[in-house]
């Protein structure tokens, strides 16, 4: 489907906040991304207007909308936090993951690559917390998924849908996905299966340190 001139400014800024290639605090001039999108103020408006109900963009007095900060202290620990839990999640699923799940989870993954391809980060984002939950549901653990689902949300709540979603990561994370998928397949080893999702949760977390290293 084609989009239309908003949608068009949607993706554009919101892939150049969540790669950083906006800063965070930098003012969003409405004019001249109009002028540069080949647009009219009115769909940049009504794409700020979107960002800003996902906390990616917010309007400050006498200088109109700017790039939300990040508080990236409670962003990275709550990362940390989930990479725990979500190892421990995965590795209980592992142990008796329903076959007829698997091509659920394919799907979800092969939506994820689609997404990526067409730069809609909504898309990639629900996809992909999709595919984690088809995992935790199994895991027999109620108030673990709970717990999981809270972080995720707080996460949102930090930085907007798709916060976790980097140029450098979203690619290794479809690929680390499969291995995810052959674990379960195989029923792999619970401290093989922790181990490995903790590690795909804090690359992410290592990926933002770099770019904030990066951008300081």
């Amino acid at each position: 489907m084609k989009e239309n001139k908003q949608q068009k400014a949607y993706r554009i800024i919101k892939s150049r906040i969540v790669e950083r290639v906006y800063a965070p605090g930098q003012r969003l001039v409405i004019d001249q991304l109009a002028k540069e999108l080949a647009s009219s103020s009115i769909p940049i408006r009504e794409a700020i207007r979107q960002l800003e109900a996902e906390r990616l963009v917010h309007y400050q007095k006498n200088v109109g909308p700017i790039v939300a900060r990040v508080n990236e202290s409670e962003y990275l620990e709550s990362i940390k936090l989930l990479a725990v839990l979500e190892g421990y999640a995965t590795a209980l699923s592992a142990q008796h993951y329903p076959p007829e799940k698997l091509l659920m989870l394919k799907d979800k993954n092969k939506r994820m690559k689609e997404a990526l391809a067409e730069f809609d980060f909504l898309i990639f984002a629900k996809m992909n917390s999709e595919f984690h939950m088809l995992i935790y549901e199994e895991c027999g653990n109620n108030m673990l998924i709970a717990t999981i689902k809270d972080l995720w949300e707080k996460l949102d709540t930090i930085r907007g849908p798709g916060s976790m979603l980097y140029s450098v990561r979203v690619k290794e994370s479809i690929q680390e996905h499969e291995i995810i998928i052959e674990f379960l397949k195989n029923q792999a080893p619970f401290a093989e299966v922790e181990a490995t999702v903790r590690k795909h949760k804090l690359a992410t977390a290592a990926d933002f340190e770099r770019r904030r290293t990066k951008s300081n």
